[in-house]
């Protein structure tokens, strides 16, 4: 706890950068996403290369 505290009275702003994976620009380059994200892109309808036609 202690060192928490140093790092907030030392810093400019006294706050802590994001945790999140969409705020790194690493992860963003890298094309990794946060669970959530891979989810919603996942549940999203696709549109089939070749129609599809049924007999």
């Amino acid at each position: 706890m202690a060192f928490l505290c140093i790092k907030l009275f030392f810093l400019k702003d006294g706050r802590f950068t994001s945790q999140h994976i969409h705020d790194s620009k690493a992860m963003r380059q890298r094309g990794i996403h946060c669970v959530m994200d891979q989810d919603r892109e996942q549940r999203k309808p696709r549109r089939l290369a070749v129609k599809e036609h049924s007999n």
